[in-house]
């Protein structure tokens, strides 16, 4: 019944923009700004979250979207990890807002067939995060949602310096045997079980963490297919509840906060 409660309670705090999220005496005074960064010529606009009632340095979250870009919904996403008391820098992989499908798969397909401009755009963005001075850089986590977990599977074969890479419904494939032994930190695979475009199970991401001796923890969700983030069924309900809870709890046994 306990665990029912906390999952109902974190989840609200995704949900509903307006509930804030105590972590002590002093109410959440959660601020948001864009920051302007580049790669190269391109001009990038990250999305950040904060509590403003925090000092000094603290965790942080390196948050790349799902496929549709930086939109309303990421935003959302981002505010909702920061009210559990975390720097969240939610980073502009594309540059623009894809208008439909075919400008989405565009831009995936031009980071899919150039992993090395993959990692160049994600390390810009992870760089900007770092020179923040609210930010500890020895304890940032990288959270991805679908194609965002395909760039924390590449981000991390480059050996960037993370405590922790989460991938939330990741849309893997195409990554090189042996990626993980440059790795850092832990890994949270979080997945539905029912994926009919990412079967866990081919894409043998779990083969390479387990062949480098890196930790990780897989959770699969029955009758859940992909993208249960924006949840379309009880399942599909339980599986994004249960994901943001799990990944609650592991960033707080690793930060202490």
């Amino acid at each position: 019944m306990m665990k029912m409660r906390l999952l109902a309670v974190i989840a609200a705090v995704f949900a509903v923009g307006t509930l804030t999220f105590s972590a002590g005496p002093a109410r959440a005074e959660m601020k948001t700004e864009w920051v302007d960064y580049s790669h190269g010529d391109l001009k990038l606009k990250a999305y950040m979250v904060y509590d403003d009632k925090v000092t000094g340095k603290r965790p942080a979250i390196f948050m790349v979207h799902a496929r549709e870009g930086l939109t309303d919904h990421a935003k959302s996403q981002a505010e909702g990890w920061s009210k559990l008391g975390y720097v969240v820098f939610a980073t502009d992989m594309y540059g623009v807002l894809p208008k439909n499908v075919d400008e989405i798969v565009a831009q995936t397909s031009v980071f899919r067939k150039d992993r090395a401009l993959m990692n160049a755009r994600a390390r810009a963005g992870f760089d900007t995060l770092l020179k923040n001075p609210m930010v500890d850089g020895n304890k940032v986590a990288l959270i991805g949602y679908c194609f965002g977990g395909t760039v924390g599977i590449e981000f991390g074969a480059t050996g960037a310096p993370l405590a922790a890479n989460v991938s939330i419904h990741g849309s893997f494939g195409g990554h090189q045997q042996g990626w993980a032994k440059n790795a850092k930190g832990m890994y949270l695979i979080l997945h539905g079980a029912e994926d009919p475009n990412y079967p866990l199970e081919f894409s043998h991401v779990v083969d390479d963490l387990r062949a480098a001796k890196v930790p990780f923890e897989v959770e699969l969700y029955s009758g859940t297919a992909h993208g249960f983030s924006r949840p379309k069924n009880k399942s599909e309900e339980r599986a994004n509840a249960q994901s943001i809870d799990t990944t609650a709890r592991t960033l707080k046994e690793l930060f202490g906060t």
